[in-house]
């Protein structure tokens, strides 16, 4: 079975060979230019998504609207998010050994930001690269640099991993 990665972990993509992504940064906050009027009574947060170049060429990178997808709680409802308030990357040249971030704000229900879930679907070079999940929540803190890979997959990951399993037995009997 498939596992998200956890907030915090870098994804390789083999379409484009040393481009790596992560979502990190998952925390509340409110957005510089003040909270829209859609979001009244939600709590907003914050994200970052980071590419990375490791490869030996540039790579022209779009992470627009539209191609970062946010969810909260068990039930995977979406989030409110700020467009106005967010930084995109939109056709920048990440040369090799350089990076570059996206910084997206949405907000919902205080209650489910215990379980936040990013999809993301890179552009590069005109070509879509595949989707990837993160998993994450308000509360659950990404794993310190340097720590060994999958230090939080043994947690939140494997709970995530369990309640799918549920869901598909359940979807079965």
């Amino acid at each position: 079975m498939y596992e998200p990665n956890v907030v915090g972990d870098w994804q390789e993509y083999e379409e484009h060979a040393g481009l790596r992504v992560r979502v990190h940064r998952l925390e509340a906050g409110d957005p510089p230019r003040g909270r829209d009027d859609a979001a009244e009574g939600l709590t907003y947060f914050r994200v970052r998504v980071t590419v990375e170049n490791r490869g030996d060429r540039p790579f022209c990178i779009h992470l627009e609207d539209g191609q970062i997808d946010v969810r909260t709680g068990p039930d995977g409802e979406s989030a409110f998010v700020d467009w106005r308030n967010s930084q995109f990357i939109e056709g920048f040249d990440v040369y090799p050994l350089r990076r570059v971030t996206a910084v997206l704000y949405a907000a919902g229900p205080e209650a489910a930001l215990t379980h936040v879930d990013v999809q993301v679907q890179l552009r590069a070079d005109e070509e879509w690269a595949g989707r990837r999940l993160w998993t994450g929540g308000i509360g659950v803190h990404e794993a310190p640099a340097g720590a060994p890979a999958g230090a939080c997959r043994d947690t939140l990951a494997h709970q995530v991993t369990a309640f799918l399993r549920e869901q598909a037995e359940e979807g079965t009997a």
